[in-house]
């Protein structure tokens, strides 16, 4: 039983001194966590490692949708607007070929109404009074 605790003791100051960094080798170092998180000692817990990372997610997520709003929604609402532009003087350009409003045929199947409005002379809608 004896043999037995000196080899347990004599093998775990082994490890403490392996895991020291004076008695680490470069390769050694090589095969340990290649995540540099820029916090050491008492501040280095998995609180601050969480909240490091949350930061720096964030951070890449703003600059994401940073550039999609400059590189992808400008453009797309000019393209737009020239459309909507092209489109509103398309549409003049029609009215400007057809007859004056006074001079148009009225067909009978045009206003038709089975009783008069309740308002002023009865033929007039109520966003024509004003």
């Amino acid at each position: 039983m004896f043999p037995q605790r000196s080899i347990l003791r004599a093998s775990q100051r082994f490890a403490a001194q392996v895991r020291s960094p004076a008695v680490r080798t470069p390769f050694q170092r090589r095969l340990a966590s290649s995540e540099n998180s820029g916090l050491h000692g008492a501040e280095d817990n998995a609180f601050n490692r969480e909240r490091k990372a949350t930061k720096d997610h964030a951070a890449a997520t703003k600059d994401l949708w940073r550039k999609l709003s400059l590189y992808v929604v400008v453009p797309c609402l000019l393209i737009a607007g020239a459309n909507a532009y092209t489109l509103w003087n398309e549409h003049w350009a029609h009215w400007e070929h057809m007859p004056p409003l006074e001079e148009r045929t009225e067909y009978p199947y045009q206003n038709i109404r089975t009783k008069n409005f309740p308002w002023g002379d009865g033929d007039k809608a109520s966003f024509t009074l004003v």
